[in-house]
């Protein structure tokens, strides 16, 4: 069990599954109080069991619900230190802009994007009152640049995020808050797991442009959100925080 999260109150959403859940998993490891909102309520039970924290059932697009998720946890546990802002999707039928519909493009932004926005409008206020707090919101090294498979919706989502993070951080930086973005390159997390059941094809043509060769594990993206939410990253806010494998510093020829 270590400290380096001692006596912080952190919500992460997404936390059923995948990065949340490693973050989960190892914020509670560093002494921290995690509470999940996520819409798996079966497995949001069990895992705020398992790292003694709580569940919220959360749909991160309802407004109401995420200002429950984050009011709640500082009126239950006393503070809210850390919020990290994870959920998003990647559905297959964001493809291509020429094949992507309205409908499809305006679920992934709620979900990728309006859901950060809430979210973060929700932390905030507690964060400014208690002169502090650490926001590390998931993007993706897609916002820096071109994805090699199509998903027009889901990089144009992650752009947001980025650029929103890069935004609040500049602005409440003075009153002690820090805001993040993580750009994971490609994790092998369930979401990994399924586009490779569908379409081998399109998630081989992924690895192919890591430099090391592999795809990241889900826990070292929760070390990375673990670095951000510490306090030995004080000094670092408004950061794009590239966990990639080192895509975003290679040469590439797209296949």
């Amino acid at each position: 069990m270590g400290t380096r999260l001692e006596g912080k109150v952190a919500v992460v959403t997404g936390g059923c599954s995948g990065i949340g859940l490693a973050t989960v998993r190892r914020f509670a490891e560093e002494g921290a109080t995690v509470v999940i909102g996520d819409l798996d309520d079966a497995a949001g039970e069990r895992i705020a069991e398992e790292v003694g924290g709580a569940y919220v059932h959360c749909d991160v697009t309802d407004k109401e619900h995420v200002d429950a998720l984050f009011g709640g946890a500082k009126d239950r546990f006393g503070s809210l230190d850390i919020a990290f802002n994870n959920a998003g999707i990647s559905p297959p039928e964001d493809d291509s802009i020429l094949d992507t519909d309205l409908e499809a493009w305006r679920k992934v932004q709620e979900v990728n994007l309006t859901s950060v926005y809430l979210c973060c409008k929700a932390a905030l206020p507690h964060m400014i009152e208690q002169g502090k707090g650490s926001i590390i919101n998931t993007a993706s090294f897609v916002a820096v640049m071109g994805a090699a498979t199509s998903q027009i919706s889901y990089s144009a989502s992650k752009g947001g995020v980025l650029s929103m993070s890069r935004e609040l951080g500049v602005q409440f930086a003075r009153q002690g808050v820090r805001v993040n973005a993580l750009c994971p390159g490609p994790v092998n997390t369930p979401l990994l797991q399924e586009l490779f059941a569908k379409d081998p094809e399109r998630a081989a043509r992924r690895l192919v442009h890591v430099p090391m060769g592999r795809f990241a594990e889900p826990e070292e993206m929760a070390n990375a959100v673990l670095f951000l939410a510490s306090d030995e990253s004080s000094f670092i806010t408004a950061n794009t925080f590239l966990v990639d494998g080192g895509i975003s510093g290679a040469y590439v020829t797209p296949l």
